[in-house]
């Protein structure tokens, strides 16, 4: 008992300052901060609002996830806080710029049931693979071709980057090693059939993102789906040279399929959705 009440005084140990600047950002629902935003909400110096960070981080009332920036763990979360913000929002303040993609946004767009614990973060910048509360946080860096589809979209009272249903599909197409394999890819165009998803803009983006592999997949998984894809004898006339594999995921065995252009490493029975197999 003795040291869980020494944690509990630590926990408490705040400073008039330090309690001003920790409620006057929980009161605009302020979860991840910088140093800079306690400078302004106490309109003192950087280097002042910096020290109070790190006394604050010390203290447990913050946890940094990127340098100068922290969480605000909760205010009444007793001797051993949970961060309990949504994922989304940590994900944001990791890395410059992003958007959410592949299998987290599939579970956003409620294109899949199944869910990961990893949050797959695109970006063009270089980042390191993050576990904060038991959430691995993986960037995936693409080229500036490829990082579009996107927009602001509210998670609470902040505004994260999620790519969009179309986008994601073809995200996903292009790697499915990042939303469970051609399965769940599979899953995803079937639910999108039943949602306001613009063929168009799929195949639209497809030949932005310039991909041949993740071409023949979505024209592979339109046929099988029953899924009318727009131009679909140019995409066909046009299929790059080489047989990539149909899933990535799975091991380099089976036939190389002409018509697509495919090494069909996995059975269309084995993946697609009741209706289909």
């Amino acid at each position: 008992m003795e040291s869980t009440n020494e944690e509990e005084t630590l926990r408490k140990g705040l400073s008039t300052r330090e309690s001003q600047a920790l409620s006057r950002l929980a009161s605009e629902d302020r979860r991840v901060i910088s140093s800079s935003d306690i400078a302004d909400v106490l309109d003192i110096p950087r280097k002042s609002a910096t020290d109070m960070a790190y006394a604050l981080k010390e203290k447990g009332w913050l946890e940094r996830i990127v340098h100068g920036t922290y969480l605000i763990l909760p205010l009444a979360a007793g001797e051993n806080p949970v961060y309990t913000e949504h994922e989304f929002v940590i994900a944001s303040a990791l890395v410059e710029p992003m958007y959410i993609g592949y299998w987290s946004a599939m579970n956003h767009h409620e294109l899949t049931e199944q869910l990961s614990r990893t949050v797959y973060v695109v970006t063009t910048a270089r980042a390191r693979e993050r576990d904060i509360h038991g959430v691995t946080y993986r960037p995936v860096s693409v080229t500036e071709q490829k990082f579009f589809g996107y927009q602001p979209t509210a998670v609470g009272s902040n505004q994260v980057n999620i790519s969009s249903v179309e986008k994601t599909l073809v995200d996903c197409a292009d790697h499915p090693e990042f939303c469970g394999g051609i399965s769940e890819l599979a899953k995803a165009m079937q639910n999108a059939g039943n949602m306001r998803c613009s063929w168009e803009r799929v195949v639209e983006y497809l030949r932005r993102v310039g991909n041949g592999a993740a071409t023949k997949r979505l024209v592979y998984l339109a046929d099988q789906l029953d899924i009318y894809l727009p131009e679909y004898r140019d995409l066909v006339e046009n299929f790059t040279t080489g047989y990539p594999l149909l899933d990535p995921t799975r091991e380099a065995t089976g036939t190389r399929d002409s018509t697509y252009q495919l090494r069909l490493n996995v059975a269309p029975e084995s993946f697609l959705p009741g209706d289909f197999s």
